[in-house]
C-alpha cells in the first residue's frame, strides 16, 4: 500500500491435505451454491473448517478490550462477509469491502454482488460509529465487478482500491453461466459532501489466460503500477482445480494509462505451473525497494502434501525479480519449499518484512501440528534460510495462523483462525528474544469467543497513532445471516 504501510489449518502431518486460512474469504452463498454441484477439494477445505472441534488450551490471554463498532446486518441493504480488513482516511472514516450484500444480480453465485461500506466515527466519544454504502456491485450482467475478494488500499487523493473474484466482462464461467474472471476496481470520493462516489473498473480479467479469481490486498510501487494475485488462471497448470480451469494462478502487475482516461494495461508477471513451481497464490504481496515482489503459495512445490490420492505439494515462497532491460522477462526465485509439513505447509496469506529485511509469514503444519510462524532470512550466495519462531501446538487440528505486520520495536502482530475453546479467532503478539538463545515471547491480546463479538478476524489489521487495532471479521456479530452472523468490524484497545 501507499498511504498505509505495505504490509502486510486444520494442517496434519506430511501426506495429508491443508485447510488453508485463504478459505476464510469464500463467500458463505457461494460456497452453498458450490457444493450443490461437483465439489472440489478447495469446498472439502471449508467443509472441515466449519466442521473440527476445538478442545485444547493455549496460553492466558492479555487484558485487550474489543468493541464491535459496527455488525453487517445482510440483506439488500447492508453488506455481509468482509472481504478483508479496513483501511482510514484523514478523517478517521474507515473503508472496507464485503464478500455479500446489496443487489441480488449476481448469479450464479447466490444473488447478491458485494458492497463497499464507509464507517464514520461518532460526533461524541462513547457514540456510535455511523455506516453508509458507499458503492454495491451491480455483477456481470451490467459488466460491473462482483464479489470482492481482498481488502481495500487508499492513495493520497483518497480513491479507494481493491479486486473482485468475479464480474467485469470477461468470459470465465461459473457453474455453467458466464460470471465473468474478475477486477481490479477503483472507487472515487466524491467531489462535494454528501455525494455519490464513483466507480470504475480499471481492468476486466479477459479470459482464464490473463489471471482468473483475483484476490489479496493490491500494492503500489513508486511509479503508481498496482500488483496483485489470482488464485486460477494463467498459461501453466492444467490439474490444480479443473472446477476453475486447471491453470495455477498467476501475479500480475496492472499499470496506469500514460495519458489521461486511457486505459490501464495488465502484464502476466508470472504463471504457475505447480509440480515444482507453486500453485494458486493467496495474495498479501509485498515489495521491496528494488521492485521486486514477494508472496507465498499454499500448493505446488513438492509433492509430499497430498489430499486423498493427489498429490497437490506443501506450498512455496516465491520473489520475482523485475527485469534488467525494459521490456525484459521477470524471474522467479524460489525463497523456500516447504517439505513434509514440519517446516510449516501451505502458506496462504503473505509475509511482511521486518526492519532488517527479513520476511514473516504464517503455514499449517509445523511439528507440533497446530501451524508455524516462520521467518526467511537472506543468507550468503543469495539463498534464504527459514526457521519456525513459532509453532501451534495441536495434534488435531490448526489455529489457522497469519500475520499483519511487524512494529518499530520488532513485535510480530498476526491473527489465527480459530483457538481451542471455539473456532471464533484471535489476534496475537510475537515479541523477539532478548537472546538469541530464548524464544519468541507469543500472547494473544484477544481470543474471540462469537458470534457477538465476531468470528474467524481477517489477518488485515490497522493501527492508529494511540495503539489501537482494527480490523474486521468474517462472520459473528448481531446480523441474522444464518447462525454465524454476518460479520463485524471491531477495534482493540491495551
Amino acid at each position: 500500500m501507499w498511504t498505509s504501510t505495505a504490509t502486510r489449518d486444520n494442517i496434519p502431518a506430511a501426506g495429508s491435505f491443508p485447510l488453508y486460512q485463504q478459505d476464510w474469504k469464500m463467500p458463505r452463498r457461494l460456497f452453498l451454491a458450490m457444493t450443490q454441484k461437483k465439489r472440489s477439494p478447495g469446498i472439502i477445505r471449508i467443509c472441515l473448517l466449519l466442521a473440527v472441534a476445538l478442545t485444547l488450551a493455549v496460553p492466558a490471554s492479555a487484558e485487550w478490550k474489543e468493541k464491535v463498532l459496527y455488525s453487517f446486518q445482510g440483506g439488500t441493504n447492508d453488506g455481509s462477509v468482509p472481504a478483508g480488513g479496513v483501511v482510514f482516511d484523514s478523517q478517521g472514516n474507515l473503508y472496507g469491502a464485503t464478500t455479500d450484500g446489496g443487489p441480488a444480480t449476481c448469479k450464479p453465485i447466490g444473488g447478491a454482488c458485494g458492497t463497499v461500506f464507509q464507517l464514520s466515527p461518532p460526533a461524541q466519544k462513547g457514540g456510535a460509529w455511523t455506516e453508509t454504502l458507499i458503492y454495491q456491485f451491480q455483477g456481470k450482467g451490467s459488466n460491473d465487478a462482483s464479489v470482492p475478494n481482498g481488502g481495500l488500499i487508499r492513495d493520497a487523493a483518497g480513491n479507494l482500491y481493491g479486486v473482485t473474484a468475479y464480474g467485469g466482462t470477461g468470459d470465465c464461467v461459473l457453474l455453467g453461466v458466464k460470471a465473468g474472471c474478475g477486477t481490479v476496481y477503483k472507487l472515487s470520493p466524491p467531489k462535494q459532501k454528501g455525494g455519490a462516489w464513483t466507480e470504475t473498473v480499471l481492468y476486466s480479467f479477459p479470459t482464464i489466460r490473463q489471471g482468473y479469481l483475483p484476490n489479496g490486498n493490491l500494492v503500489f510501487d513508486s511509479a503508481g503500477n498496482l500488483y496483485g494475485a489470482t488464485t486460477f488462471g494463467g498459461s501453466k497448470g492444467t490439474t490444480c482445480d479443473k472446477f476453475y480451469g486447471g491453470q495455477c494462478g498467476t501475479v500480475f502487475e496492472l499499470s496506469p494509462p500514460k495519458t489521461k482516461g486511457g486505459k490501464w494495461t495488465e502484464k502476466v508477471l508470472h504463471s504457475f505451473a505447480s509440480g515444482t513451481d507453486g500453485a494458486n497464490p493467496g495474495g498479501g504481496l509485498v515489495l521491496d525497494s528494488k521492485g521486486a515482489v514477494y508472496g507465498t503459495t499454499p500448493m505446488g512445490g513438492n509433492q509430499l502434501c497430498n489430499f486423498g490420492n493427489g498429490k497437490i505439494g506443501c506450498g512455496i515462497a516465491f520473489e520475482l525479480v523485475p527485469p534488467t532491460k525494459k521490456g525484459g522477462v521477470w524471474t522467479e526465485k524460489f525463497l523456500h519449499r516447504f517439505t513434509d509439513g514440519n517446516d510449516g505447509a501451505g502458506p496462504a496469506m503473505g509475509m511482511v518484512f521486518d526492519a532488517d529485511s527479513s520476511l514473516f509469514g504464517a503455514a499449517g503444519g509445523g511439528a507440533k501440528g497446530g501451524g508455524v510462524i516462520f521467518r526467511l532470512a537472506a543468507v550468503s550466495g543469495g539463498r534464504w534460510k527459514e526457521t519456525a519462531v513459532y509453532e501451534f501446538s495441536s495434534n488435531t487440528y490448526g489455529y489457522g495462523p497469519a500475520v499483519s505486520f511487524v512494529d518499530s520495536s520488532g513485535n510480530l502482530y498476526g491473527t489465527t483462525y480459530s483457538v481451542p475453546d471455539s473456532y471464533s479467532g484471535s489476534v496475537f503478539r510475537l515479541m523477539p528474544p532478548t537472546q538469541k538463545s530464548k524464544p519468541w515471547a507469543m500472547s494473544f491480546l484477544y481470543e474471540f469467543t462469537g458470534p457477538p463479538d465476531g468470528i474467524g478476524p481477517s489477518p488485515y489489521l490497522v493501527r492508529d497513532k494511540s495503539g489501537d487495532f482494527y480490523g474486521a471479521t468474517q462472520y459473528g456479530g448481531s446480523g441474522t445471516c444464518g447462525s454465524g452472523g454476518c460479520g463485524t468490524v471491531f477495534e482493540l484497545r491495551p
